[in-house]
């Protein structure tokens, strides 16, 4: 259902990490995600603690998802003397190729807690279904 094409991206992510590097509208930095089926629905869940619902940005084209979020620092004014900042600051952007298994057309998306929650409903062609098998209840006769 979801396919994994960049093989470089938890690379890129450890390294932001390490270096401080605040992601920017040309290279943003990876947003933490969890995806998994429940039942007819593909969820994916992603971390963006500190961000208003409408500083989010979701985006379908075809089959790829695109999440897009910018985080600024909360103080402002030249007076302001920052005396520890730990946490991340920038763009962040994350992009998933749906496959065709899944109805694009459908997402629901929820924010809640820092969290955006998408729910993704299984196309109904991919959904698993039962096949009836026709047959004749005459036994078949030998040499006939």
């Amino acid at each position: 259902m979801l396919m994994r094409t960049d093989p470089f991206r938890e690379l890129d992510r450890l390294t932001s990490q390490v270096f401080g590097t605040p992601g920017t509208w040309s290279r943003p930095t990876s947003m933490p995600m969890d995806a998994y089926r429940a039942g007819d629905e593909f969820v994916v869940c992603f971390d963006l603690p500190g961000l208003t619902a409408d500083a989010i940005e979701l985006d379908v084209e075809r089959n790829v998802l695109t999440v897009k979020a910018e985080r600024r620092p909360p103080h402002g004014g030249e007076d302001v003397e920052m005396q520890v900042s730990e946490r991340p600051l920038g763009v962040f952007s994350r992009q998933l190729f749906l496959g065709d298994g899944l109805d694009t057309e459908h997402i629901h998306a929820d924010y809640e807690a820092g969290v955006l929650t998408l729910r993704i409903p299984v196309a109904e062609q991919a959904k698993p279904r039962r096949i009836e098998i026709a047959g004749k209840d005459e036994p078949k006769q030998l040499g006939a």
